[in-house]
């Protein structure tokens, strides 16, 4: 998730309930992965169904809203802070390398309650991306925003390059590109890494979070035009290139004899990993679109969203380790399964691939987790000077 590298002082309230949104459609996700034991895979046009289609594709809208809005939240920074670009870039590559040490100690830890291998996903995404964008900053706005197009739009254009053509460091191209397992010496500690977030599409989504973040300081009336504008483009362009099948995702669609319903999941089922252009216009489309609706949310349900997107790091964080204990207890409890692990891939006969477990277990997270968030940015707010919070 996105690191809250903007001040409670100053803050741009769309900004804020949107990432505390998708932080919680996140959980959701999340809580598939630990409850919902099945060997039916959503993106299986053979064998799923639509609810279980929609409880993954809707979580699609996270990992694009999280690295678009980090970027953002680093120009706002700069600019309340009033930062020199020497300032900002050291203050990305120090928070990106922060991230890609947590994914990777505290995050993996928090999947597996240890370390059998480590696999590097949105966390590890953002923070290299950082350090990415703590050299992009020094270009003029519009290179940035060529730079980041060329990423997002043309990355697709590499699909046909393999990781073996690159013989013996074929595991770079895994994580810039292809995604894929890296393989450690037999003996070693840890049996390798799972690359599940290649890079390239990334970091172009963070640069133009960068340069949309003047956006977010202009006027209200032209800021919202201009990102419902924008939004609006990038659906139409990816419904236009999805339709003719052409380019933008190295999976197409068609028509599918299991009915049109499933043609319509077919057609919405693009690729995330690496995320294809079109994956990135189908999430980041809708969402800029409908941002000015969430500077206009009042009330107890946008303060409920707000509170967790104020401290998206700290949510991030403990819903996983709440997550896998509740897991835990749950098989134990329900059929004596206690050595449950989510990576063995075993079903259990008297165990029903219920998404209702999975949607029971996502508000008993969220809610218990509501008020710390709401005690933790409260307590951030009173000690704006312990620098070291900004990390959480």
């Amino acid at each position: 998730m996105p690191a809250d590298i903007t001040t409670h002082d100053d803050r741009v309230r769309s900004i804020d309930l949107l990432r505390g949104l998708v932080i919680v459609i996140m959980a959701l996700d999340h809580a598939r992965d630990f409850f919902h034991i099945s060997s039916i895979r959503p993106e299986d046009m053979a064998e799923t169904y639509p609810a279980l289609f929609f409880t993954r594709w809707i979580t699609h809208f996270c990992a694009p809203v999280f690295l678009f809005l980090s970027g953002v939240s680093a120009f706002l920074h700069a600019e309340r802070a009033s930062l020199s670009k020497n300032q900002l870039a050291r203050f990305l590559a120090l928070r990106g390398a922060w991230l890609i040490l947590v994914e990777i100690v505290i995050i993996n830890f928090a999947w597996q309650f240890g370390y059998g291998f480590i696999f590097i996903q949105v966390i590890w995404a953002i923070g290299v991306s950082m350090i990415f964008l703590a050299g992009f900053i020094y270009l003029p706005r519009t290179a940035i925003i060529a730079l980041g197009v060329v990423l997002v739009a043309g990355h697709n254009l590499l699909d046909g390059i393999s990781p073996d053509q690159f013989g013996s460091f074929g595991w770079v191209w895994k994580i810039l590109h292809a995604r894929g397992w890296i393989a450690f010496p037999e003996g070693a500690p840890i049996a390798g890494v799972a690359v599940v977030y290649p890079l390239i599409p990334w970091m172009g989504v963070i640069g133009l979070g960068y340069a949309a973040g003047a956006l977010f300081r202009a006027e209200p009336a032209k800021r919202d035009r201009t990102l419902m504008a924008i939004g609006l483009a990038a659906t139409a362009t990816f419904i236009g290139l999805r339709l003719l099948n052409i380019y933008g995702d190295p999976s197409p669609w068609g028509v599918q004899e299991r009915g049109p319903i499933t043609t319509i999941l077919s057609f919405l089922n693009t690729t995330k990993y690496p995320a294809s252009l079109l994956f990135l216009l189908m999430t980041l489309g809708p969402a800029l679109a409908l941002t000015p609706l969430f500077e206009r949310m009042r009330g107890p349900v946008g303060e409920f969203f707000t509170t967790f997107g104020k401290v998206p790091f700290f949510f991030y964080i403990l819903h996983f380790f709440l997550l896998h204990v509740l897991s835990i207890v749950w098989f134990g409890a329900g059929v004596g399964a206690w050595d449950y692990d989510i990576y063995n891939g075993e079903t259990y006969p008297d165990v029903d691939p219920s998404l209702l477990r999975v949607y029971a277990a996502t508000l008993v997270t969220v809610g218990l987790l509501y008020l710390p968030c709401r005690w933790f940015g409260a307590f951030k707010r009173r000690r704006k000077t312990w620098g070291w919070l900004s990390y959480l």
